[in-house]
C-alpha cells in the first residue's frame, strides 16, 4: 500500500525544556537517527512542517512558521493544533510520529493537554519529554522555580550536557527525587535512542527489524560516543496462551518507575475472541486499541517494555503471572471492565 492506513494511530511526543536546554539538538539527533521513519515536527515558533527522516535537519529552521510570541501554548487553542496535527497526520504525507518542540518559556502541561483534547482518531499522545541542561540544572531551577513542576509531569527527563559536569550523579539524583515514575536518561549533544520515543520503521531497503545495534552502526557517532542504548533496558514478551485482563491491569496501574514505553498486542483470549488489543503506554498514560484478527494470523500476545534502571527478571515474572489458568471466563462479564477504562469511546468487546 503506498499510503498508511487512515486508523493507524501516531504518537505525538511533546519536548518541552527551558532555553538553552538543547531541545533542537535533541530534535535533530532524532531527524538523522530516525531509522527510516518520517517525522512530522511541530517547532518553537510554530510552524507545521514535514520532515523526511533522511533530508538535513539543518532545513528545519528554515520552514518554520512563527507566530511571533513563540509560545505555543498561548499563541493556539487545542482546535488550531488540531489543524497542524490533521495536515502531517494525512495518509498520504506518510508520517510516523510527530514531535512539538515548545518554546523554552511554554507550560508543558498545557501542550499536553492540547495533546489529549485532540479530536483526531488517529492522533495519540506519546508522552512529555523534558530536557534538562545538567550544567545549568542549579542556577535554571533558582531563578525559575516553575521547572520542578514540569518535571514532575514529565514521563522522560533528558539530562542533557552530560559531558560538561564533572559529577553528574548529584544532579541526577536530583531530577530523580522531583519527578513521578519518570524514566531519566543522562546525554551527551541530545543524542537518545530514538526506539524510546517511537518506533523506528526500516526504510524500504532494510531487510528485517530495526534492532538497538543498528541505531548505532553507520556514522561519526559511533567512533566516538557510547552506544545510544547504553543504560536502557528492554524486555520482549510473547505468550501463546491468552493474558488474564485483570492480572494485567494489575500489573499495568503498577508498573514501576522507570518503565516508559510499552507497545505490542494483547490476546484475551475468550474475553474477546474476535480482537487483538494494541497497547500503548508512555509514562502513566495508556491506552488500549481492539482491532480484528489479521485473517490467518497466530494467536499471541506480544509484548515490549523499554525503560531505565528495570529489574527485567522481575517484571517477566509479573507478566509471566497474567497469562491465563485456562478457566473458561465467557460468562465473566466484568472481567474486561478494567481493560475498558483505557479504550477510548469504548465498545462492548462481544459486539
Amino acid at each position: 500500500m503506498s499510503e498508511r492506513s487512515s486508523g493507524r494511530q501516531i504518537p505525538v511526543v511533546v519536548l518541552a525544556g527551558f532555553l538553552g536546554s538543547g531541545k533542537t539538538t535533541l530534535l535533530n539527533h532524532l531527524l538523522h537517527r530516525s531509522g527510516g521513519s518520517r517525522i512530522g515536527a511541530v517547532v518553537n515558533d510554530f510552524g507545521a512542517v514535514e520532515i523526511d527522516a533522511m533530508a538535513v535537519a539543518g532545513a528545519l529552521g528554515d520552514s518554520t512558521v512563527s507566530l511571533g510570541n513563540g509560545c505555543l501554548c498561548c499563541a493556539v487553542d487545542a482546535s488550531e493544533l488540531d489543524e497542524y496535527l490533521e495536515r502531517l497526520a494525512r495518509p498520504s504525507a506518510g508520517i510516523d510520529v510527530i514531535v512539538i518542540e515548545a518554546s523554552g518559556l511554554a507550560e508543558p502541561q498545557e501542550l499536553v493537554r492540547m495533546v489529549l483534547a485532540s479530536e483526531l482518531p488517529n492522533i495519540v499522545y506519546g508522552g512529555l519529554v523534558e530536557v534538562v541542561d545538567a550544567a545549568e540544572f542549579d542556577e535554571t531551577r533558582a531563578a525559575h522555580p516553575g521547572i520542578d513542576r514540569h518535571l514532575a509531569l514529565a514521563d522522560l527527563v533528558v539530562v542533557n550536557k552530560i559531558d560538561r559536569v564533572e559529577d553528574p550523579e548529584p544532579v541526577l539524583k536530583t531530577v530523580r527525587d522531583l519527578v513521578d515514575r519518570a524514566a531519566v536518561v543522562p546525554a551527551t549533544h541530545g543524542r537518545v535512542d530514538p526506539e524510546f520515543l517511537f518506533d523506528c520503521r526500516p526504510s524500504e531497503e532494510r531487510i528485517g527489524q530495526l534492532s538497538f545495534d543498528d541505531l548505532h552502526r553507520d556514522g561519526p557517532e559511533h567512533d566516538t560516543h557510547p552506544h545510544l542504548h547504553a543504560g536502557y533496558d528492554s524486555l520482549s514478551f510473547v505468550s501463546g496462551q491468552p493474558l488474564d485482563p485483570r492480572r494485567l491491569i494489575a500489573f499495568l496501574d503498577s508498573r514501576p518507575a522507570g518503565l516508559y514505553r510499552i507497545k505490542g498486542y494483547v490476546d484475551f483470549g475468550p474475553y474477546d475472541v474476535r480482537n487483538r488489543y494494541a497497547v500503548h503506554a508512555v509514562g502513566r498514560f495508556l491506552r488500549f486499541y481492539p482491532e480484528p484478527w489479521p485473517a490467518g494470523a497466530g494467536r499471541a500476545t506480544q509484548l515490549v517494555l523499554i525503560g531505565t534502571g528495570l529489574d527485567t527478571g522481575a517484571l517477566r515474572a509479573e507478566l509471566d503471572g497474567c497469562v491465563s489458568d485456562g478457566a473458561p471466563h465467557t460468562d465473566d462479564e466484568a472481567g474486561m471492565w478494567g481493560v475498558l477504562r483505557y479504550v477510548q469511546e469504548a465498545e462492548d468487546p462481544a459486539a
